[in-house]
């Protein structure tokens, strides 16, 4: 804290100064000294040369040198370059606060601090002091900087047991980047005249309350901190060690609904969990939780909530959740009664397409979050029991890409007279979607004629209120055709929403989509009501923060051992990715620290030979196993003593010890292996794994992984202090393609073939010879073909239907 006294003193130098003002300068300061403080901490935890800080002063400027950082930025050069020039103007605005009588709140530098002591070429010519206690008693303050100041009082800093600086609520402000401070100070830091000064002055600090009003990076709190010297202890223990520890491994697993964890394989101890909490704790978890879950705004860069719990909780709490006075629950279940009155007149045949057939045939044209969440759902009630059983007679196709090969694939031997397009886009804008949205209209139309009448009654539209005008106008009936969804739910988080709920209500009936919607809310009560050292996803996402941030591991592998999970891998990356794929806090700071995995995966025991090599003997890849008690099939053939389920699940069990035991050389020499090959054969172990064991793969267990995975993705968000709900990183590229189809429009159409120049030489480069032998191809007649013959206009002859059709047509199509 500065003395006592300093803000009169403060008032009296200038009496334009407010007490806002004040307490802001106050803060700058008490921030100032923080971060070299804790810079000092640092240092002296992990340098052995003793030094101190030094303080440059030229006709120019007045810059901090060689303060280390890097613990705010990870070796990141340039960000580290960021915090010294936000350091150095700092030092100024607060140098030259004397010039009209302000105490100067001095940069402290304690006694004990060691940093580097190497200089830039500016110290020939130079004024420094070495700002030390020494300079604080001789009073020569900053080394003479300006002939008014007086004698420097340093405030005092205290440290804690543990090292720690102590400090009041107001010095936790941090994180200011220096291009906000540039925003207020000239680049020309040259001394003025004193009425110059005075305004520089005067406008920095009424600036200062904007600036400062951030909370700090996370990487700047006590806890953060804690977890990385943690991480140093944990990384030179192995995983074989930890495993002999029994009072551990019964510590490290959690049960939900019939849902077991076990994280006793992951590289932390019971300290390593208790410091995550501590740290759960200082990020307001579980308020942040509450907040999402009750509908605040926390997609801030949006103005929206983020309510997909909503979209699956029970009637008992219409009335308990509002977005801008709207009850949002209500909302949902009038969407999920409109969606199942709809999917049962289908079903039953009383919906009827253009020309009276029963429809059977069912295409859901969407892309991201309004295809994969779906997809995946799909296929795994492909091979439920009752989903056999409902399905029967009915198929679902998703049409995501604009690959004209992907409408092929989709349409070749559909029968458009019996089937029903779905359109699902928020906007009813997205471009790929809405471009093979014509395309499927187009087909219809091609096959039936362009009557409104068919687009009407072949068509279904998933998308927000605010386009329903963009819905009329493809010619959609939104009286009874029209499903609609809100912007509090992201796309792909949608999946419980009408986005999943039509296609999949359609395909398997109402009923079975409201089981996947049960077991989706019973996560979603474990994950809001559970003790955080109870709690599933908060403990998977706690893990997911210590892998990435602390343990440097920045993939993450899903492995589900059941083929009808063959999908899930896909939607979890574009959820975790676009969700956690952030650079920037929700401060709109920089971040200084790594987030975010790269996530992959395959169904095993395909992945095992695939992909495991690398798991076992290349980089460290921390993997996610989920395993199911019973097959949805299982298979005993009379030659075999174990069911095809029990081997697979042999395999389940055996990777996770095989990635965390490895196999030594000892080990491998005690099997008889050739001395040359012994080092091939060593597996390092020290890998890390979780298993997640179900009871059977049904509708409800679906929905328990999905809302599992939903909100590990949210914990790691709030922990990191991301925005995980918006996806800024798409937009750019669709920019730039808008651009490309504008030159690429143009040279189609250019009678004189000129060359395209789109400002970039290899961008113009690759077009011009993606345009030259696209012309050669369509001169040769192997190029562009006409929609009947990418959809096959013979499919008839080519797929005749059966005599009795499931559908419930009868005969030869006409």
């Amino acid at each position: 804290m500065p003395p006592v006294g300093t803000a009169n003193k403060v008032t009296r130098g200038n009496p334009n100064a407010t007490s806002e003002s004040i307490r802001y300068l106050i803060c700058a300061q008490e921030r100032l000294n923080a971060m070299v403080a804790s810079s000092s901490v640092y240092n002296r935890e992990r340098s052995e040369t003793s030094s101190e800080t030094h303080f440059y002063r030229t006709d120019r400027q007045f810059e901090l040198h060689n303060l280390n950082l890097q613990h705010l930025s990870h070796n990141n050069e340039a960000k580290t370059m960021q915090y010294r020039i936000f350091l150095r103007q700092m030092c100024l605005v607060l140098h030259l606060l004397p010039v009209h009588g302000f105490i100067c709140p001095a940069v402290l530098c304690h006694s004990r601090t060691k940093l580097p002591s190497s200089c830039n070429t500016r110290q020939s010519h130079a004024l420094y002091t070495k700002a030390s206690s020494r300079t604080s008693r001789n009073g020569k303050g900053f080394g003479g900087m300006h002939p008014t100041s007086k004698k420097i009082r340093y405030p005092e800093i205290v440290y804690d047991e543990n090292g720690n600086v102590q400090l009041s609520t107001q010095s936790d402000i941090a994180g200011t980047s220096a291009l906000e401070l540039d925003e207020h100070l000239s680049d020309d830091q040259s001394l003025q005249p004193q009425h110059q000064q005075q305004n520089r002055v005067q406008k920095f600090i009424s600036n200062i309350p904007k600036v400062l009003s951030k909370p700090p990076l996370v990487s700047a709190t006590p806890e953060w901190r804690k977890l990385q010297r943690h991480a140093q202890q944990i990384k030179s223990t192995h995983l074989r060690d930890l495993l002999q520890d029994p009072e551990r491994c019964d510590a490290m697993w959690a049960e939900h609904d019939g849902v077991y964890y076990d994280y006793s394989r992951q590289q932390a101890t019971l300290e390593t969990m208790e410091l995550l909490f501590d740290l759960a704790e200082r990020q307001d978890l579980v308020k942040r939780i509450h907040a999402m879950v009750n509908g605040e705004k926390i997609n801030f860069t949006e103005n929206r909530a983020v309510l997909h719990t909503a979209l699956r909780a029970s009637k008992d709490d219409i009335g308990t959740v509002f977005v801008d006075g709207v009850d949002a629950i209500k909302e949902v279940h009038e969407v999920l009664d409109q969606i199942k009155e709809f999917t049962e007149a289908f079903r039953s045949g009383k919906i009827t397409g253009y020309t009276g057939k029963r429809m059977r045939n069912i295409v859901s044209v969407g892309i991201g979050g309004s295809y994969l969440g779906p997809e995946f759902l799909a296929e795994v009630l492909k091979t439920e029991e009752e989903g056999i059983n409902s399905s029967l007679g009915y198929s679902l196709r998703f049409l995501a890409n604009v690959d004209p090969v992907d409408v092929e694939r989709t349409c070749a031997d559909l029968d458009p007279e019996e089937t029903l397009i779905i359109i699902v886009s928020k906007t009813f804008t997205t471009a790929e979607t809405m471009l093979n949205a014509r395309t499927m209209r187009q087909w219809l139309w091609d096959f039936m004629g362009d009557d409104v009448e068919v687009v009407r009654k072949h068509v279904v539209a998933c998308s927000s209120v605010s386009a329903t005008e963009n819905v009329k106008k493809f010619g959609v009936d939104t009286e009874k055709y029209f499903f609609r969804f809100w912007d509090w739910v992201g796309g792909r988080y949608s999946v419980c929403g009408a986005a999943g709920a039509v296609p999949i209500s359609l395909l398997y009936g109402f009923d079975l989509f409201e089981k996947f919607l049960e077991g989706a809310r019973s996560m979603d009560q474990h994950f809001i009501n559970a003790p955080m050292r109870e709690n599933i996803p908060i403990i998977m996402g706690l893990l997911g923060v210590w892998n990435s941030s602390f343990m440097g591991y920045n993939s993450r592998a899903l492995i589900p051992y059941a083929q009808a999970l063959l999908r899930l891998p896909a939607h979890i990356q574009q959820l975790d990715m676009e969700s956690n794929g952030k650079r920037i806090s929700r401060h709109g700071i920089e971040i200084d620290y790594p987030v975010g995995e790269v996530d992959f995966g395959e169904p095993g025991t395909n992945s095992q030979h695939s992909f495991f090599q690398l798991i076992h003997q290349g980089q460290t890849i921390p993997v996610d196993f989920l395993g199911f008690v019973q097959s949805q099939h299982d298979l005993l053939m009379d030659s075999e003593q174990l069911s095809s389920h029990d081997e697979l699940m042999s395999n389940f069990f055996a990777q996770p010890d095989a990635l965390a035991n490895g196999k030594t050389a000892e080990e491998v020499r005690a099997e008889g292996c050739p001395e040359e090959l012994v080092m091939h054969k060593v597996f390092d172990g020290n890998r890390p794994s979780s298993s997640l064991l179900f009871p059977q793969l049904s509708a409800y267990v679906t929905g328990q992984i999905l809302s599992l995975y939903e909100h590990r993705t949210a914990v790691q968000g709030f922990i990191w202090d991301l925005n995980s709900f918006d996806q800024w990183g798409v937009e750019l590229g669709k920019k730039l393609a808008v651009d490309i189809k504008g030159h690429l429009l143009k040279a189609r159409y250019d009678p004189k073939r000129r060359p395209i120049d789109t400002g970039s030489p290899a961008t113009s480069r690759i077009l011009n010879y993606y345009l030259k032998n696209g012309r050669d191809a369509d001169e040769n007649g192997s190029g562009i073909k006409t929609l009947t013959s990418v959809t096959r206009l013979t499919h008839r002859e080519h797929y005749p239907p059966p005599i009795h059709d499931l559908g419930g047509n009868v005969g030869k199509l006409s």
